[in-house]
């Protein structure tokens, strides 16, 4: 359990994402549950993490994503320092954005 939460998770909230079949689905899920503003900070921190796992500079982050310096920071220390969860997804995504390789005409 993140150390910043005190009340108990609710894991149904959890499954219900992992229930959603497709983009547009997960996107009216959380309309639905989130605020714009929600939406719109959920959102800017993902963008920020994905340019600091780039290797982009926070000058830089900061022109593209309009977030503040400590938002930069809040989200560099995650991906360092915390529950690896950004660092999960990112892998995921590059796994199925990476063709799969074939040696030999057969599939891995």
């Amino acid at each position: 359990m993140n150390k910043h939460i005190r009340k108990p998770r609710n894991p149904e909230l959890y499954r219900a994402i992992l229930a959603m079949e497709s983009v547009e689905e997960l996107m009216s899920f959380f309309d639905d549950l989130c605020t714009v503003s929600e939406l719109q900070a959920m959102e800017q921190r993902y963008q920020v993490a994905s340019l600091l796992e780039q290797g982009f500079v926070y000058n830089h982050i900061l022109e593209q994503t309009g977030a503040s310096s400590a938002t930069i920071s809040r989200v560099n220390r995650c991906l360092q320092y915390g529950a690896g969860g950004y660092n999960k997804a990112f892998e995921r995504l590059r796994k199925q954005d990476t063709p799969d390789e074939k040696t030999d005409g057969e599939e891995k």
